[in-house]
């Protein structure tokens, strides 16, 4: 049974023990952060601070923060699963784009598209904007403002009428404004730009605490084809219910806990940021479009969810990776020798991968470097390790050592250059810059390594198996 809404997960954390609530006064300037930050650090629980300061709204947040809570929140005892049910539903003879196509063909058939309803618990009470009664946080010391740092931003393609739903950063200027964070690869900068063509004003909406399906539906990088509400209805194993705005044709999902209703003017800019990111660095201040909240709906006793990002391990790391599972039966589909692949969490998300690949001719490890950079949103990692097949990317220390310790640099390494994620701060250009692929593979002759390549020094199975059936009689 997939859950009603967010107050929905909130009790089965409770349940569960993996949920603390706090009822002494804290502040949302910095010392939430500060807080949240320790028990991140600590692998502890979620958290229910039930009195903020200078609001009447409790804040949710580290609700994703270990793989137990993310299976939790998408109700699977392994996330793997769902990697596993997205490749059973690809028709394996039809191309890759068709296999992606067939994603919200396929869901629509399962009756997961997302049900229109008239009434709906995000809309039981409608006010005046005032963005400064939530307990929306400051982060960060040098932070541009308080964010918004969980909202599902919902638009629609003037041209096609699909919607769209991402999760982009909002700062708060004042009680009706906030910056908008679209960055220029994303998709809701692409509908942003078809409305600057047309001139006038863009509706939009965001939705703020939904179920977790939905919630991590928003953050995940789908492609263009699949309905972000159609693929939370799939991940939910129940279709997504959606109300109809009150002051725009926008549809959001009926069980948020707010939804902020208005526009964006084409022809308005305004500074956004700094922002204390991932990597350790403050994002730079940089001109975007402005957001403008005509009104709030909401639930009568609503709970407003927020997380913090920073240095891992964070909680945005656990929802990235669901990300790398789901995108690891696309990833092979397209590059059917990828064995395994690793987003390390150090590398938040975009900055490194690890790939093993079943070798079969020489150079193969370089070839799958460039075809991952040339695969859409993958085009902003850094680094690319490839190592072989009976190596696990997921042990880092294994990988560490091959690459350590098997690589020519001359041979080994690639450097090309190329567009990156605006949230990198090493190169010396925003948005581009250089990329590093390194073949950790066992060399061959054919590729100019004409001596015998070491090989893992491995104990006798006769020894191995005697051990261990003696194990016990050695005391230790």
């Amino acid at each position: 049974m997939s859950y009603k809404d967010l107050q929905d997960f909130v009790k089965r954390l409770e349940d569960t023990g993996q949920l603390k609530r706090v009822p002494v006064e804290v502040d949302r300037n910095l010392e939430i952060t500060e807080i949240v930050d320790r028990v991140s650090k600590a692998y502890g629980p979620a958290i229910l601070f039930e009195n903020v300061k200078g609001s009447p709204y409790p804040v949710l947040i580290n609700a994703f923060g270990t793989y137990e809570r993310m299976n939790m929140a998408l109700e699977v005892n392994d996330i793997n699963k769902i990697a596993q049910e997205i490749e059973n539903l690809m028709d394996m003879s039809s191309s890759f784009v068709n296999k992606v196509k067939s994603v919200p063909k396929l869901a629509s058939l399962a009756q997961m598209s997302p049900q229109k309803v008239t009434k709906a618990a995000c809309q039981e009470v409608i006010e005046e904007p005032d963005l400064t009664n939530l307990p929306i946080l400051k982060c960060w010391p040098e932070d541009g403002g308080p964010f918004i740092t969980l909202p599902l931003v919902i638009t629609k393609d003037p041209e096609t009428g699909m919607q769209n739903m991402g999760m982009y950063r909002l700062q708060v200027y004042d009680e009706k404004t906030t910056g908008m964070h679209w960055h220029l690869h994303k998709d809701g900068r692409r509908i942003y730009e078809k409305y600057r063509v047309l001139g006038g004003k863009m509706p939009v909406a965001v939705a703020i605490g939904c179920d977790p399906a939905t919630i991590y539906s928003a953050a995940a990088p789908l492609p263009k084809e699949v309905d972000e509400m159609i693929f939370a209805g799939f991940l939910r194993k129940s279709p997504l219910e959606i109300v109809k705005c009150v002051t725009n044709d926008l549809f959001v999902p009926a069980n948020a806990e707010f939804i902020l209703e208005g526009y964006v003017d084409i022809d308005e800019l305004r500074v956004e940021g700094p922002f204390g990111d991932h990597t350790g660095y403050y994002s730079v201040r940089d001109l975007f479009p402005v957001f403008h909240v005509t009104k709030i709906t909401r639930k009568r006793n609503p709970i407003y969810p927020a997380t913090v990002v920073g240095k891992p391990p964070m909680e945005d790391c656990y929802l990235g990776k669901v990300t790398e599972r789901i995108l690891l039966p696309m990833v092979k589909l397209q590059i059917p020798e990828i064995i395994e692949m690793n987003f390390p969490i150090e590398g938040v998300f975009h900055n490194c991968v690890i790939v093993s690949i079943k070798k079969s001719y020489p150079g193969q490890a370089k070839k799958v470097m460039h075809a991952m950079w040339g695969m859409g949103k993958m085009m902003y990692t850094k680094m690319i390790i490839v190592v072989d097949e009976h190596v696990n990317p997921h042990d880092l220390s294994t990988v560490a050592w091959k690459v350590f310790n098997n690589i020519d640099a001359a041979r080994d390494i690639v450097i090309v250059e190329g567009p990156l994620d605006a949230l990198d701060h090493a190169s010396n250009l925003p948005r581009y810059g250089h990329k590093m692929g390194i073949d950790a593979t066992k060399k061959w002759s054919a590729e100019g390594h004409t001596r015998e390549w070491p090989n893992d020094i491995e104990m006798l199975k006769e020894i191995k198996d005697m051990v261990s059936e003696r194990w016990e009689q050695y005391g230790i």
